[in-house]
């Protein structure tokens, strides 16, 4: 009887548990979980907090109870301190009791995720500042918006979650403020220009400050900040959320010795092996196969966490299932502008020294005759040797996002920018041209 233990409970721990319990029946599936939260969606949280939905349980996925049902040993409030590879075994506290024990198993899975990068600055425990990374970011953000003293919210950082954050802030009613220190949004997963053009539509917004450095935090009489100050002046912040990125959690796989990537994520194989043998790794706290590359790189994403837990069950239980590889497939709905990029970019190209040529078009989402057609702007990074698409960035504010799946699709399977040209896609005038936009990007490629 296989004996597997997987550190988290969120995206790819529980996926592993629930598939590796469909196929093994027998096996004994152990999940210590730190927090007394599983099988919840990060994603949902900026939209909770904007008051696009009301129940937090609406973003579990599958409570504790329906998992210790169907057969996997959920222990929340139980925290790994150490893993043991020569022995087998980890070390862990059960957190309510304060209790050290041990585990032993025969693989083990690592899927601890990501955690907030914290600016060292001044006053930055403060009151009235958080992260929105974990759940009880978002109960308590949630409540903290609903308190009309607070008109004005800063958000250090704009990366996604920062800008998905003041998206949603704004949608509240309340006065929002960007500030990041370089000059680009999204910092590399779009090429600049789609950066800019993000910027455009974030300033016709809200406030954002960019080329600019946080220096402090000031408190009011209650410990709550009252301002941020910075290298270029001092604004008033009722609220500050921190999102100036991630880092992998990944502190309990150092410790055990095994190879982390220059990040600090952890090596894996297809297989999601890591340099252990019976040790596997999956989600932010793990790098994943890039199908485009041909490498392992990072890209902290729900949908990569997703599938390689999922595939990596198999393995657990004794398979040797290969990951068919991600394309760091990404979208945002930047307050009215979608957003989407797949593959890679120009930009990434460049560092890898390929031999690549770009096409960018501007055009509509749909027939001009028909009412309120909105421009699209579309850039392909493809092979200057066989001309198959390798990147795609798209921007537009209808049709964009799921425009962007197809060139996913493309560049999973293989095709060339002619091919695209010449893909029959579907016509209608309220969603399309006779000639997609998609089709026009890909003839436009010389």
């Amino acid at each position: 009887m296989k004996k597997i233990i997987i550190i988290g409970g969120v995206a790819a721990g529980m996926s592993a548990a629930a598939k590796a319990r469909r196929l093994d029946k027998d096996a004994v599936i152990t999940v210590y979980e730190k927090t007394e939260y599983v099988s919840w969606g990060a994603c949902g949280m900026p939209y909770y907090v904007g008051g696009f939905f009301d129940s937090s349980n609406t973003m579990i996925a599958r409570t504790a109870e329906a998992t210790i049902k169907s057969g996997i040993d959920l222990k929340v409030k139980h925290e790994v301190l150490k893993i043991d590879a020569n022995n087998k075994k980890v070390v862990v506290k059960d957190l309510e009791n304060n209790k050290e024990f041990e585990d032993s198993y025969d693989t083990l899975l690592i899927a601890t995720g990501a955690k907030s990068i914290i600016p060292k600055i001044e006053n930055i425990n403060i009151g009235n500042v958080s992260t929105l990374k974990e759940f009880t970011d978002a109960l308590n953000m949630k409540e903290k918006m609903k308190d009309e003293k607070i008109k004005n919210v800063v958000v250090l950082g704009a990366g996604f979650i920062a800008i998905e954050a003041a998206h949603n802030i704004k949608h509240l009613g309340k006065n929002v403020r960007i500030i990041q220190r370089s000059d680009r949004v999204f910092g590399a997963k779009f090429d600049k220009e789609f950066s800019d053009l993000a910027i455009e539509n974030i300033k016709a917004h809200i406030d954002l400050n960019l080329n600019e450095k946080v220096l402090s935090l000031e408190a009011d009489s209650n410990n709550n900040v009252k301002a941020v100050v910075t290298d270029k002046g001092k604004y008033d912040a009722d609220y500050v959320v921190v999102a100036i990125g991630v880092t992998p959690n990944s502190d309990l796989a150092k410790e055990a010795r095994i190879k982390l990537m220059e990040n600090g994520a952890i090596f894996v194989d297809r297989e999601g092996k890591t340099s252990i043998d019976s040790i596997y790794a999956a989600g932010d706290c793990a790098g994943i196969y890039d199908r485009v590359l041909n490498d392992t790189s990072y890209a902290a994403l729900a949908t990569g966490a997703n599938k390689l837990g999922r595939m990596v069950a198999s393995n657990l239980i004794g398979g040797k299932e290969k990951f068919i590889g991600s394309l760091g497939s990404a979208c945002i709905l930047c307050f009215d502008l979608e957003m989407a990029r797949t593959g890679i970019t120009e930009e990434e190209a460049k560092k890898r020294n390929i031999n690549y040529k770009t096409v960018t078009v501007k055009d509509i989402d749909h027939t001009h005759y028909y009412p309120d057609y909105q421009d699209l702007h579309i850039k392909l990074v493809y092979s200057a040797e066989d001309r198959k698409i390798l990147g795609g960035q798209i921007a537009g504010k209808r049709g964009a996002v799921l425009r962007s799946d197809v060139i996913a699709a493309c560049i999973h399977a293989g095709l060339t920018v002619d091919e695209l040209g010449m893909l029959d896609l579907c016509y209608a005038p309220p969603f399309a041209r006779t000639w997609d936009s998609l089709n026009v990007v890909g003839n436009a490629a010389k």
